[in-house]
């Protein structure tokens, strides 16, 4: 004779579903991982990028400076290097040393580029140099 035992159907059923659940919050996690990973890989190749435009625009800044000692050297508008805006400071000063008249400049180079800043695609590298002559 044989026991009469419950039935359990429906149980593979939501074992299934709960499975199928949990891989795609899985897949979800991974997806978002790796959009982030590429983000920032892009993000930090750009800020190379822009790390060198503002050296470019910095050595500019010294030969114009060498070339013209009179006066601070002025950059072209616009002054794009690499789809880099590039802007110039500079502050020249002249001071009397043992009968001598020495030339201090200081220059900043700036190289932006993307939107507003604090937005996500915005990039801002700044170099500075002091050079006397």
């Amino acid at each position: 004779m044989m026991i009469a035992q419950p039935l359990q159907r429906g149980f593979a059923a939501i074992a299934a579903i709960f499975l199928l659940v949990v891989l795609a919050a899985l897949g979800a996690f991974m997806l978002t991982f790796s959009n982030t990973q590429q983000l920032t890989s892009a993000q930090d190749l750009q800020g190379s990028r822009a790390y060198w435009a503002a050296r470019a625009g910095l050595a500019w800044a010294i030969s114009s400076a060498i070339a013209a000692p009179a006066a601070c050297p002025v950059a072209p508008a616009p002054f794009d290097i690499e789809g880099f805006a590039v802007t110039i400071a500079c502050v020249r000063e002249t001071f009397n040393e043992g009968g001598a008249t020495v030339v201090i400049f200081r220059l900043d180079a700036t190289a932006t580029q993307g939107g507003a800043v604090g937005s996500v695609n915005r990039v801002e590298r700044s170099v500075s140099a002091s050079l006397e002559l």
